[in-house]
Order: C-alpha cells, then structure tokens, then sequence
C-alpha cells in the first residue's frame, strides 16, 4: 500500500497494471464503479448508523434519569449533559472532516477519551455523509484518480530503448 494514499499498486507485468482502489468499510470496491448492491449498501449503512444512534440516546436517556433517581444535583445534571453534547459536537465535527482528508494519527490519539464519549456525533455524522455517498468515497475517490494518472504518467514516459535513439549531429 502506497504511504500517501490508500491505493495499492499491482506488481508490474500483471494483466491489470496500475493502482487498486482502497476499499471502505461496509463497502469494499463497489464505491469505484457504484455497482454490486452499492446503493443498497448505502442505504443500509445509513439505516444502520441511524438506529445505532438512537438507541444510543435512550441508553443516555436512562442514564440521565439514573442521575435524576441519584438525586446527584442540577450541578452534575448540567455538567453530564454539556459534556455529553459538547463531546458529540466534537466526534461529528472530528468525523466529518475525516471523510475530507486523512486524519493525523497522534491527534487522532489524543482524542480518542473524547470521541468515545461523543460517540453520538459520530454515528450522526456517518448517517448524513451515507445520504450522499459511502462515507470517505471523496477522499478515496481523489487519491485513486491521483495514482491512476500518476502511473498512466510513469508508464507511458518512455517508449522503446533510449539508447537506439538517434541523436543529432
């Protein structure tokens, strides 16, 4: 696999030549050429990520009625719902710019207590980008077109032995 993109290239002298495109989770390569169920795929993905982040409000529900049994205060009451929303405003925002460029690993890592925690934006922002397309396919889609034209440009350089050419005299 290529460090710069998510392409992988084919050994030279195979019968397809060039770059493979990466697949994405859920989707694998049907993002390339949109076929084999894509449209299905995307519409279960969406439906999928949709149900997960309601059912994940109720578990937030129940835990916020357990507050209100625990009698803790309105102080912690506010405290766990700023957090909460604050956490899942950064997980969308995080994620959302995910599918527009490769995330910094380290960053990625120091972030990773608070993703978890807004783990509802998350799966909201993965539902809105599967309305419009698998979530990454842009990314993906530009970095594939990148190596393509950069191996059409490598192997279509040079043409036959360079030291047959004639020269001027």
């Amino acid at each position: 696999m290529s460090d710069e993109s998510g392409t992988q290239d084919i050994p030279a002298g195979s019968p397809e030549g060039g770059p493979r495109p990466e697949p994405i989770r859920f989707f694998g390569t049907t993002w390339v050429d949109h076929d084999h169920g894509y449209a299905l795929r995307r519409a279960g993905v969406a439906a999928g990520s949709l149900a997960a982040a309601v059912a994940s409000c109720l578990i937030l529900r129940f835990a916020y009625e357990g507050l209100q049994i625990a009698d803790t205060g309105s102080f912690v009451t506010v405290l766990v719902i700023a957090m909460f929303a604050i956490c899942s405003a950064l997980a969308f925002r995080n994620t959302w710019d995910g599918f527009g460029r490769r995330p910094d690993p380290d960053r990625q890592a120091s972030l990773r207590g608070l993703l978890a925690i807004g783990f509802v934006g998350s799966l909201l922002a993965y539902f809105l980008r599967s309305l419009t397309e698998a979530p990454g396919e842009k990314l993906h889609r530009e970095e594939y077109e990148s190596a393509r034209r950069q191996h059409e440009k490598r192997s279509t350089r040079r043409t036959g032995n360079p030291s047959k050419k004639k020269r001027p005299r």
